[in-house]
């Protein structure tokens, strides 16, 4: 697997993850996601959806920090 370092990084923290199934199945959705992380989301893939194709899981990962970093600034 080319990306086992990502793979480990969402293994040892699928817990967290998923704390929001300790809550009746009706508040997942308000609880695991709001509009700030739909925002980005969407906006990783508009992004990714013009590139097309990375040549490599390192150059995905430095695009979708880069969009982060963005929006971090523009919260404050």
């Amino acid at each position: 697997m080319k990306l086992t370092s990502a793979a480990k990084k969402i293994e040892d923290g699928i817990e967290e993850t998923l704390t929001y199934m300790d809550f009746p199945s009706q508040h997942w959705t308000r609880i695991r996601t709001n509009n700030t992380i739909e925002r980005l989301n969407r906006e990783i893939k508009r992004r990714t959806r013009a590139i097309g194709a990375f040549p490599d899981g390192q150059s995905a990962l430095m695009l979708v920090c880069a969009i982060r970093i963005k929006n971090t600034w523009r919260e404050k």
